[in-house]
């Protein structure tokens, strides 16, 4: 199994990148991710492999790979299209500085998942709302 990290390029944050994938699954099934260069690992990325996006500088959800295949953009050019699950799975946020396109991500260096049910930590309950809404949305508590 390998899995693939990519840059997320235009939304802020990851509730903005849900909401561009569910309109796209609704107008285009299924749900695609598209880019330039076609992975040469195909069977180890579609065995299990996730792909891990960086929203905002930091790796904060992954989503299963389903799929790899070959399409065209508007003009022709071939480009390979990452078929995948719709579920955006909490990873533990980690900074990750800018790259263009997509890197290899070994299960061994990818980020965990977050907990569904995590404890809940001492003194969080005295925090503000929004500044505990804030520090959820960045994967920190």
């Amino acid at each position: 199994m390998l899995h693939l990290i990519k840059l997320s390029v235009g939304p802020k944050d990851v509730a903005q990148l849900a909401a561009i994938q569910q309109e796209r699954l609704r107008t285009d099934p299924p749900l695609r991710a598209w880019t330039r260069m076609f992975p040469k690992r195909i069977e180890e990325v579609t065995a299990g492999g996730s792909i891990y996006w960086v929203v905002a500088g930091f790796v904060r959800v992954r989503q299963r790979i389903l799929g790899i295949r070959e399409e065209e953009w508007d003009e022709g050019v071939p480009c390979a299209a990452l078929l995948l699950d719709p579920t955006l799975v909490p990873v533990e946020a980690r900074p990750v500085k800018p790259f263009q396109g997509w890197r290899y991500l070994k299960p061994e260096e990818a980020p965990p998942d977050v907990a569904r049910e995590r404890p809940a930590a001492l003194g969080l309950d005295r925090l503000p709302p929004r500044l505990r809404k804030d520090l959820a949305e960045l994967c920190l508590i």
